[in-house]
């Protein structure tokens, strides 16, 4: 979805233009980094297509060097980053000509949509149309994914990468998706496995099991308890993750109206669908991606 969009990041502190440069980049962004307003200045002859511009720097703050980049490219569409609750900063910067403004911290899949939203419509007088299930899901390729003849262990490693290489600043995060869409080995979605699938595997069958006269008692003593967690998710490690997966999510297709999407999701109970374009799996969406698509609606 993003390739070829080159992003110039403004903001002077250091550790943030980095992390945030490593993961626009994994997205599929070129991104150029500024540590000050002057510095921004310079870059834009090396032609950036969106710019992302903090608010609150030293010397030449975000506001003015907003207004700098309208008088010399009027039609370089431009995101400001702004603190939360800075209402009259972001009422300020879209009266100045920002595209858009988020709020710190940002998640970096909103983050990443308003860059790509920026670029499809900044450069024309086109409104901004309705979008589509395709224009907020997460792509399979940066979903986590596993074949289900793969151990729990491999699939429990492979979740908490997710986790690992989520990032959360006072400015940025990136949250773990908390579920693997399983496949088999010709690439056939089989089901998902999700923190709750692990709960309820890592629970012995003698929980379930119809219980002796004395059992209300006995599970009121810590030794009916005692050791069992550690037993059973030591087992559990070697499984297959065929055996404790659940059935494959529900499904939508990448062209359908998020109103759709949305009304699938309270219907059924759903946190996140699959999408599917044509017989192939395009992406994932998740409540989330509709709660920042509402938050993006009602800032515009």
């Amino acid at each position: 979805m993003p390739k070829g969009i080159k992003i110039l990041m403004v903001d002077d502190e250091a550790q943030f233009r980095a992390t945030t440069q490593k993961i626009l980049n994994k997205k599929g962004f070129e991104t150029l980094l500024a540590a000050s307003g002057e510095e921004a200045l310079e870059k834009l002859g090396e032609q950036p297509d969106v710019v992302v511009l903090d608010v609150k720097m030293p010397g030449m703050d975000g506001h003015e060097v907003l207004r700098q980049i309208k008088m010399r490219q009027p039609d370089l569409p431009v995101i400001m980053l702004t603190g939360h609750g800075k209402v009259p900063s972001a009422r300020e910067a879209l009266e100045s000509g920002a595209f858009d403004y988020l709020a710190k911290p940002c998640d970096i899949d909103l983050l990443s949509a308003k860059v790509f939203e920026a670029h499809h419509f900044g450069h024309t007088d086109k409104p901004r149309e309705e979008r589509l299930v395709r224009d907020v899901m997460i792509p399979i390729t940066d979903y986590t994914t596993i074949t289900e003849d793969h151990s729990v262990g491999e699939a429990v490693r492979s979740l908490r990468q997710s986790f690992s290489a989520a990032v959360c600043t006072d400015r940025l995060m990136e949250t773990g998706h908390r579920s693997i869409i399983v496949f088999d080995r010709q690439g056939k979605m089989k089901g998902m496995l999700a923190i709750v699938d692990l709960l309820r595997a890592v629970m012995p069958a003698y929980l379930s099991a119809p219980k002796p006269s004395m059992a209300d008692a006995m599970e009121h003593s810590p030794m009916f308890w005692r050791g069992a967690f550690n037993r059973e998710a030591g087992l559990l490690a070697k499984r297959p993750v065929g055996e404790i997966m659940s059935r494959a999510p529900a499904t939508i297709n990448d062209d359908a109206n998020l109103m759709e999407a949305a009304y699938a999701m309270v219907t059924n109970r759903l946190r996140r669908m699959v999408v599917m374009r044509g017989t192939e799996v395009a992406g994932v969406i998740r409540e989330q991606d509709l709660f920042f698509e509402i938050e993006r609606v009602m800032g515009q």
